[in-house]
This record gives C-alpha cells, structure tokens and sequence, in this order.
C-alpha cells in the first residue's frame, strides 16, 4: 500500500496502457460490456470493496492512482466462477483491506483498468440526494424553475383542478361527468398519469426511511422550492404528492380512486404539451388499502410538524381511517381495466397496476393503523402472519411494508402483536440473502429470494438492500449491511451490463431512459437520479413498428438496452426509485452521518442487540482491529485462543464498558501463521470469531 514510482511500476503502466488500447470498446448499448466492472461511484473506506473482472486470467490485479503511475494495492484475483443469469466467467477482486481515501482505478493485465472511482466517507452522499431530488423533476401541476432544476426547467403541466368523474368512479356526490380538483402529486413514471397503488408504496418506503433515520434527513438539503422550511426537504416532497393523495378519496364514501389518467398515453412531448382531458378512474380496494396505510404514517410523522402545518396530521388520520371502513365494507372491488372498458366510455389504456388479492394490503394497512392509533382492533381483524416466509416488498405485494413498520416501532406496541416473531420473520428472509449471496459469482443477492429479473428487477435490487438493512437495524450483525452494500454496487455498476443504472450517477449511465421530458426537453442529458427498470427478457417492447425496439434479448441479467423504444427495461417509475433512495439513504445515514465506519452506532440511536464481532485486516500479520458493539453497559472479557483451546492473548478481562461501538487492537507481530479464535463473554453473552494469522 505504500506508493512506489519504480521502473518497474511505470513499465507496468506503459504495458496496461498497450492492453487498455486493444480492448475492444462497446459501439452501442447492447454491444459487450465492459470486463471491469463495480460501483462506479466508489467506496467507503472501511466497507467492502469488491469488483468483478470477466474472463479475466488468473493472476494479480492492481490498485493505482489515476494516472497509473503509482500503484497502491497488490492482490489476487478469485477464482473463476459462472454467473448463469449472464452466462459470463469472472474473477472478483476484493481490495477491501485499502481504507485510504483517494481517487484509484483498478487494473487487470489483459482487461485493461476502471474508470476512476473514490474511496471516501459520504461516498454515496450524491446518489441519495439526487435519486430523492428526482421526485421534484416528477412534479405535475407546477412549473420547475431553473434555480431548482437547472437546464431541465420547464413550464407548469397538467394543473389538475378540472379533472372528470370517469363513469367508473361516479358515486351519488359525484356524478360521471363532474369535475373535481386533484392538483399536484408525482408524475408515475415515463407517462404523466398518477397512480394511487404506485404511489402507495413509494410513499410508504420514504415515510419508513424517514422515521428510521430522521436526523440524517432533517440536515439533507435538496435544493427544492421549500429548503429551509420548517420541514425536513424529504417530508416537503413527500407532501407534494400526499397532497394529491387526499384528493383522490371521495370525501361521500372513503374510498379511492385507482388512478388519474389520460383515457391513452401521451406522444413524447412536455407536460405542458400533453392536453388530452384527465380523469378519475374507478375505486378500488387496493388503492384504498395502500391510501390508508399512508396517510396513517403520514398522521404520525407530521404530528411533529403541528405549527407548520396545524391540521394536517388529523386530517390524514381521518382519511386513513374512513379508507379502512370503505375497504373493510368493499374487500374485493379489482382494478380490472379490460371489464372496465366493455362497460364504460371513454376507454382507459393507460398502466393498470391491478392486483388479485387484497390480504397483504390489509395487513400493511392495519399495522400503520394499529401503530400510529394503538388500537388493538385493526390487528385483531388483520393479524400479521408469523410463520409464512415473507417476500420482499413490491407494489403487488406491500405485506413487508406493515411487517418492517411492527419492528421499528416494537418497544412501543401494546401486546396484541408478537414482535419477537416479527423479527424472526424479518431475520429468515434476510439469512436467504445473505446464504444467496455468498453462492453468487458477482458476490450479490440479485437471482436470490425476490430479486428476479423481471419487468423492474432494478427495484427488486434495491429492495433486497432495504430487506437486509432491516436485519441490521435489528441486529448490528454487519453481514446483512455488506449484503445492502453490494446490491448498492449491483445498481451503480458491478452488474452483467457495466452500467450505473442510475441516470447521471457514474461514468456510463443511460442516455435515453423512457421518460417523455428527458425525450422531449431539447436537453442532451437525461433528467438526472432515475432508477431505470433494469434488464430482464421479456422483450414486451420489441416489434416491427417504428416505435418498437430491435431484438435486445441475451440472458437475463445483460438484456437490457439504453434506448428510449425500451420501456420493458429502461423506464423509470416512483417505486423504483424510492427502494434507491432508501438503500442509498440508509446507507449514509448508517456510515457516514458521523463518518462511522461498518458496524458503528450512531450517537443518538440505540445500539445494536448483536455484538457484531470483527476483526481486520483477516488475514493479518502484525495486529488486527477487534470491534464489537454493546447494546448497554457490560462487564467484557476478550481473549485470543489457539486451536488446542490455550490462551494465546488477553484484550479485555472483564472490564465494565458503556454501551455502543468499541475497537481494540491485538498484536499478532509474535503469533506464529495459523488460525486462532477470538472469544468475546459478558455475564450473559458469548461470541466467537476466527482470526487467520499469515506470515
């Protein structure tokens, strides 16, 4: 690690220089990728580091400054392994035991090197806020001006205040044909339509980011027309849609819309362009469950924000609850678009989002009921299910949302819910990861347990971190935060394609998403902090017509292409985004509010239940880090043992220590090459954690 200018290092240089030349490069989207591959944002120092060489021979690989002059990190490539969803053979190369900040490249003999990437605390800091800035750019019935949005202003579209009462929707106050105002609220995706379940879920993921992590987004500045307000800027773009939100229940009844739709999709033209007549579409009881479950979240996080906005959180419960007597009286009104047409004029063709069952929108809708009113009553009528294995999150399946809710807030629960076998639920998912994980080629949990490649497998990506990070919280076992780490290099670039999946967010990101005002702006960059859809086979876009695309289709994991005409795998949509927003943000918010490293506690918060045993650099020579976490004050022992069980060493022995993070150093400089086990007791408590010693 110490950095050399040697002959021999500069004519290393000169030689991956001649191989960098003979690598082919990519002409086009769907051409090869490029053989190096991992985060093309970077690393924090003391987090894993991890990229993915493909066809790579066996040999060293190399860590230098980026000019190649100086090399910094020496190691060796891991074996050769298939990865079947891209049908590619690839090394990884782990340089995790590189902590100094900088700016690097990594280097393989015969693939040429990465683009340069950062080691750093708050590496992520950029793509947290510009994948939640990206909800202002979805803003409908405004216009964006350039001190917020840069060269992607643009004049108001889509006002919103005389929608029609679509025959579908007409009630005895409203009427087929009455025009009622539904202003504001998030563009749904690369359409101008507004969706309630789409919404439903991405809401429920940022309010849960929120109240996980609140002063990390207390102090995050976006740069929107409401920074530096009363409210945190994430709860000030969340109210733009929750605003739209409560328009869409009909005050007669409770229930809710299913969407507010143009009867067809808009040609690629800007919001202010797009003209066709706008309509509320039918209730449904989805919509209605998922309008609920917001606005009870929403009532408990705006209580603390009465003075700016007196009113607003009774308001929201008294929605929530009038949306829970409608679906609790209507259990299994479907979205079903194709009845709906044979029925009613005009004809809606616009996204559908309908869903067959209704019993995991109850269960999430009554966990935030039962959370934020503390009545036992909605959790007696829709218990949480303790013992089926649960899936990870997605807008046809919202049930790990109310589950993820009942853990964060089970130190205030009444005894109606079993939190003990909440998290257990919680932990057997995330150990299929994490198992998943270790199995993968690319070291990540996409193929595993919720993380197919299917329409959208971008959010599966990032909603396998969320899953994992709820592990973490509820542990401190930093297994499960390495696991949300490599799905975070996964999206931002160690994936079978060598694209940063997030627009404007690494060295190649797509151009040309599908998403009229990134088509239609005249701007050469695409809107910036979009999460496309990601690869899958599907090929629902491929087609003879003009607007279609050519056939893109591989494996699963590299069919993808950066292509307006893709809308099967390079749309963007809320829900999307809001999983990378969460991964992103907790991230942060876990490593670098403080500038903590893996497994720290945050001043504030409580510690981890789980020590977390450690230790690095494992292997080591000459000393090692020992770190662990206490979740309150404990009398600790720590001591190292050889395999025939003698004592070899002595950390700790017995001494009372506060809770939260420690680190201890152990010199191994006179241990002779072997494995050792590092034996962590408290009067109720034991760990064990091995330690390689190399000479």
């Amino acid at each position: 690690m110490i950095p050399t200018r040697s002959l021999v290092h500069r004519l290393f240089g000169a030689l991956l220089l001649v191989a960098m030349l003979m690598t082919p490069r990519p002409a086009a989207a769907q051409s090869a990728s490029e053989p190096i591959r991992l985060n093309q944002i970077g690393f924090y120092p003391e987090a894993p580091k991890v990229a993915v060489a493909v066809d790579a021979p066996a040999g060293d690989f190399f860590v230098t400054t980026p000019g190649q002059t100086d090399t910094v990190f020496t190691g060796t490539l891991g074996e050769a392994r298939t990865w079947p969803f891209s049908g590619e053979t690839v090394r990884l190369a782990d340089f995790s035991a590189l902590r100094t900040p900088g700016r690097y490249v990594l280097a393989v003999p015969g693939l040429g090197h990465s683009p340069p990437f950062e080691i750093a605390p708050r590496v992520h800091q950029e793509v947290a806020r510009g994948a939640l800035k990206a909800y202002y750019f979805m803003r409908a019935s405004t216009a964006l001006p350039e001190a917020y949005a840069g060269p992607w202003a643009r004049p108001a579209g889509h006002p919103d205040t005389s929608v029609i009462v679509h025959p579908s929707a007409a009630s005895d106050g409203r009427p087929a044909g009455t025009r009622i105002a539904a202003p504001r609220g998030w563009y749904d995706a690369g359409d101008y339509n507004k969706y309630v379940v789409n919404a439903g879920i991405s809401m429920g993921t940022l309010f849960l980011l929120y109240e996980q992590y609140p002063s990390y987004f207390e102090a995050l500045n976006l740069n929107i027309p409401e920074s530096g307000n009363d409210l945190p800027d994430l709860l000030d773009e969340a109210l733009w849609n929750l605003r739209w939100m409560l328009k869409m229940q009909d005050p007669g009844d409770g229930g809710v819309y299913h969407k507010l739709t143009t009867p067809y999709f808009e040609g690629a033209v800007m919001p202010h362009q797009a003209t066709q007549p706008r309509y509320v579409v039918q209730k449904s009881t989805a919509a209605t469950l998922d309008f609920a479950a917001v606005m009870a979240q929403a009532a408990r996080i705006y209580a603390d924000y009465e003075t700016a906005l007196p009113g607003l959180a009774d308001s929201c419960l008294t929605a929530a609850r009038a949306a829970w007597d409608w679906a609790v009286a209507n259990p299994r009104v479907f979205y079903d678009q194709n009845r709906l047409n044979e029925a009613y004029d005009p004809d809606v063709t616009t996204g559908q989002y309908g869903d067959g069952s209704f019993a995991d929108e109850f269960r999430w809708a009554a966990a935030e009921l039962y959370i934020t009113t503390k009545t036992d009553a909605f959790v007696q009528a829709y218990p949480p299910r303790y013992t089926a294995d649960l899936e990870v999150p997605s807008w046809p399946n919202v049930e790990a949302m109310g589950v993820f809710s009942l853990a964060h807030h089970r130190r205030h629960l009444t005894g109606a819910v079993d939190t003990t076998r909440i998290k257990e639920r919680i932990l057997r998912l995330a150990d299929q990861l994490v198992a998943y994980r270790a199995s993968s080629a690319f070291d990540v949990m996409m193929g595993g347990p919720g993380g197919g490649f299917f329409w959208g497998s971008n959010s599966a990506a990032a909603n396998q971190g969320l899953v994992t990070m709820q592990a973490y919280r509820l542990t401190g076992d930093v297994r499960y935060l390495e696991a949300a780490l490599a799905n975070l290099d996964y999206l931002l670039g160690r994936n079978g394609t060598g694209y940063s999946f997030l627009t404007g967010y690494g060295h190649r990101t797509p151009m040309q998403p599908h998403h009229r005002p990134s088509e239609a702006d005249g701007v050469p960059d695409p809107v910036p902090g979009l999460l496309v859809g990601g690869p899958h086979d599907g090929g629902q876009d491929i087609g003879p017509e003009p607007w279609q695309c050519d056939d893109y289709r591989r494996l699963p994991a590299n069919s993808w292409i950066d292509d307006w005409c893709s809308y099967a795998t390079n749309e963007i949509t809320i829900n999307w985004n809001a999983p990378m927003v969460y991964l992103a943000g907790a991230l942060e918010a876990t490593l670098s509010e403080t500038g903590l490293p893996v497994g720290a506690v945050r001043p504030g918060t409580r510690p981890p239940r789980s020590f977390g045993l450690e230790s690095y650099p494992n292997p080591t020579s000459t000393q090692a880090t020992i770190r662990f976490a206490l979740p309150d004050p404990r009398a600790v022992s720590l001591h190292l043992f050889d395999l025939l069980g003698r004592e070899v060493a002595q950390v700790l022995d017995g001494q009372a220590l506060p809770p939260g993070l420690h680190e201890h150093r152990l010199d191994t400089s006179r241990l002779p090459s072997g494995l050792y086990l590092l034996h962590l007791h408290t009067p109720d408590a034991t760990r064990t954690h091995p330690l390689l010693v190399l000479r």
